[in-house]
């Protein structure tokens, strides 16, 4: 069957909308809620996991293709059957799965993106949104704070990749630096989620051991948020983008440890909550403590984070409540 008699079968117009990979992940599936309330028809869903448990109610209103980033045929062909005019590259693993297997890393992470990349210049799309992260900056970070022209000591590559096919074939490439998202249904180990898991433990009846320092303050974005920046930027006018990969800031200050475990206790009445510092993680989470200077964003593009860390409790239990179903 060739690619345009499948778009027809699928009823997908000559301008399709959008391209989604890990759009049934954690902040994938929240990208495609927003572009479905934005009236984008028929999203295309890229992911190696095909369960649509996160998008449940929105389903029938997107097409779901299982397959392998890594992989250079699965993402030609996604492209040059759906030709979508933008991809919003999610997909990918994250830092501690990608410590454990660095094979498979490498080829989700960079040799994804470089498949995204390529196969968006061959066939034409006009847009690539990437989600990075804060992580581009390194561990040496010797600032009192991270902004755009913090000095970088990446162990990525992906965002310099972008900018090049930005330069050298002119691709619309831009991408957001995420600091830890929060959320609920995250079972990714990391480093620094107790942010969601003192939450969602709470918030579901069991006791939590915050290994953390009280006064660590860590900065974090809401998930809502994170899906709300990378669909801000690509909306953005071409010439207002100038520093093409951006910081994008959560609540600012970050709440302390204490601060959050006040917070669910005042939430959730009996909520059963102590500390016991764990020194090795405590080590790592001090390199990413440092305050987020998110300004350009706000100049180029008009980010500002929604929710606050109360307004992120408040919502996290709401979500659990409402859609049970989605994070178990």
């Amino acid at each position: 069957m060739s690619p345009d008699t499948h778009r027809a079968e699928l009823g997908l117009e000559e301008t399709m909308s959008v391209l989604v990979t890990g759009g049934t992940g954690f902040i994938g599936a929240q990208v495609v809620r927003d572009l479905l309330e934005k009236g984008e028809r028929k999203p295309v869903v890229f992911d190696i996991n095909p369960s649509t448990k996160l998008l449940d109610d929105v389903a029938d209103r997107v097409e779901v293709v299982r397959g392998d980033l890594g992989n250079f045929s699965h993402v030609l062909n996604l492209v040059k059957t759906f030709r979508p005019r933008v991809i919003y590259h999610i997909g990918g693993m994250l830092s501690m799965p990608s410590d454990a297997d660095p094979a498979a890393s490498f080829r989700a992470n960079a040799m994804g993106t470089f498949h995204v990349l390529e196969a968006a210049k061959l066939f034409d799309v006009s847009q690539v949104l990437f989600s990075s992260t804060i992580a581009t900056y390194g561990l040496d970070v010797r600032e009192s704070f991270v902004d755009d022209y913090t000095l970088q000591r990446p162990q990525l590559f992906s965002e310099l990749l972008g900018q090049f096919y930005k330069r050298k074939f002119g691709l619309d490439f831009r991408g957001v630096r995420y600091p830890s998202i929060v959320g609920p249904g995250v079972k990714t180990p990391g480093i620094v989620q107790y942010n969601a898991w003192v939450i969602e433990e709470c918030g579901t009846g069991n006791a939590y051991t915050m290994y953390v320092k009280p006064e660590t303050r860590c900065p974090v974005m809401y998930f809502k948020d994170a899906s709300r920046a990378i669909v801000m930027l690509g909306e953005a006018p071409l010439e207002n983008i100038k520093m093409v990969n951006y910081i994008v800031a959560g609540p600012t200050p970050a709440a302390s440890a204490q601060e959050l475990v006040d917070l669910v206790r005042a939430k959730v009445p009996g909520a059963r909550i102590d500390f016991k510092v764990d020194g090795e993680r405590q080590k790592v989470i001090d390199k990413f403590s440092i305050p987020l200077e998110d300004s350009l964003a706000r100049k180029e593009w008009g980010w500002k984070c929604d929710y606050n860390q109360e307004r992120i409790v408040d919502d996290f239990l709401q979500e659990m409540r409402l859609h049970p179903q989605r994070y178990t």
